[in-house]
């Protein structure tokens, strides 16, 4: 039997930053080196996004739209207890069960089925790896004898960016001033409409800040430092004898955007820099290693994989299938395409193949999106030319199959995106609606002329009447 089971959400972990993806800076070094002994899947994605959804899929096997959890932030959000959860059909079947996470804070079925829930939260809900690292050794050693699922998620590589200094010197040029006022390189995030809500969560943290590479440098730093957080917590492992006993899963939740498509150190937009995410496993005994996956997979296929390694069948209805026939080279994946769906920044849904993406948005937000987007992905990975219109039968045939999987799903049941964008709105509209009411403005005045200055000033002189 299996006796331990540690599952590592790497939250805001972009696939194409890592080493063992092809990144050519150090950011992952011992990550690279876990790949290297076990199996890499080299397009696994996020069928829905960003953390609230990416995460409620994993550990249901299902998609959102399956689920009905759709959207980030919604009050709408809800998972009914009959809806089989991972944690919970691990406890039944005698494991003891554990997480060291502060999803809790988002929605309440993130703490379901655990006997163990160590609430990582601080004064900020994005807290430091060196918490849940010392958290998560700690309760190890008190379960070491125990067939166990542990649940850890970091959150190092998310906004706002603040690594450890000795790390931002591996990714930027020492001696370079990055609150050089001759460059002008932020002008365009700092005038994005979003500039509000990233004044409170991100800017005022950093300072006046005037080079984008800084600020993308210090995203690839904070990968560095989290890859030392699980260089620790392995060795640990390995000074405990329970490496070998042991399923290491490392998996992205969803991606960031460091300035592609108008999205400035962000997580929205179905674009392979948030969709596509590291998937790796460990399993010493088990897995072979070096191996390289390239099919198609899905956050959804992780509930099965772990269920077969335990010996567990799958619950009927799953969206996801088990991993084990394509590690084992007994099957491949059959997926010729994958689904993704957004609802926070900005309410969209995509189809990708291997070799197109087509991506249909309800609703793009403070963004400036064309209603259906078309992207030849092996001529354009970067996304950067629209073929909607010049690839007529594409975008039909790809429109069709992403209308087709919907009504499916749905089964006549009312769309829970649609209802989201009907009864609340966007979350992220939301939040930026609160900030502006601070000042006075409203949606409609700000998106009509956007002013960072203005914005700023108004700020200035409600802090300064207090």
């Amino acid at each position: 039997m299996l006796l331990k089971i540690i599952m590592i959400s790497l939250d805001t972990t972009r696939a194409d930053r890592l080493g063992c993806y092809g990144y050519s800076l150090p950011t992952t070094p011992y990550l690279d080196g876990i790949a290297a002994n076990g199996v890499l899947f080299e397009n696994a994605f996020a069928s829905d996004i960003p953390t609230e959804v990416a995460h409620t899929s994993m550990f249901t096997g299902r998609v959102g739209l399956s689920t009905g959890v759709v959207s980030h932030g919604s009050s709408l959000s809800h998972l009914p207890k009959t809806v089989l959860w991972l944690p919970d059909i691990l406890r039944r079947a005698g494991y003891t069960t554990g997480a060291v996470d502060n999803m809790y804070q988002l929605k309440e079925w993130f703490a379901r089925g655990y006997q163990y829930y160590v609430n990582s939260v601080g004064q900020e809900r994005f807290i430091d790896g060196r918490t849940v690292t010392d958290k998560a050794k700690a309760w190890i050693s008190q379960h070491r004898q125990e067939d166990f699922f542990l649940f850890l998620h970091y959150w190092d590589a998310h906004t706002p960016y603040l690594p450890p200094r000795k790390m931002v010197s591996m990714f930027y040029p020492l001696g370079k001033d990055p609150y050089d006022p001759t460059n002008r390189s932020m002008d365009q995030a700092y005038n994005h409409p979003a500039y509000p809500f990233f004044k409170y969560h991100h800017y005022d943290v950093l300072g006046p800040v005037t080079d984008a590479n800084y600020v993308s440098a210090l995203y690839d730093a904070e990968l560095r430092y989290q890859d030392a957080l699980l260089e620790e917590l392995d060795a640990f492992l390995e000074s405990q004898g329970l490496a070998s006993d042991t399923l290491l899963i490392l998996v992205g939740d969803h991606g960031e955007s460091l300035t592609e498509h108008n999205i400035y150190w962000d997580h929205c937009g179905l674009y392979e820099s948030t969709v596509h995410v590291p998937l790796v496993m460990r399993w010493p005994s088990h897995i072979p290693k070096g191996l390289r996956v390239p099919e198609f997979v899905s956050h959804v296929d992780l509930m099965p994989t772990i269920l077969e390694a335990v010996g567990i069948e799958a619950p009927t209805g799953l969206d996801g299938q088990s991993l084990w026939p394509s590690i084992h080279g007994t099957d491949h994946q059959t997926r010729d395409a994958l689904f993704l769906s957004e609802c926070a920044w900005q309410a969209t849904r995509a189809v990708r193949t291997h070799e197109f993406k087509l991506i249909r948005t309800w609703d793009s937000g403070v963004f400036v999106r064309d209603e259906v987007e078309l992207y030849h992905l092996t001529e354009d990975p970067k996304e950067t030319k629209n073929l909607a219109g010049e690839l007529p039968g594409v975008t039909e045939e790809l429109s069709l199959r992403l209308e087709r999987w919907t009504d499916e799903i749905l089964q006549g049941r009312p769309d829970p995106m649609e209802e989201v964008l009907k009864q609340e709105g966007l979350p992220f509209r939301r939040r930026i609606g609160q900030i502006l009411e601070t000042v006075g403005w409203t949606w409609d005045e700000w998106m009509r002329h956007p002013d960072r200055q203005a914005f700023d000033e108004a700020l200035a002189f409600k802090n300064a009447r207090r």
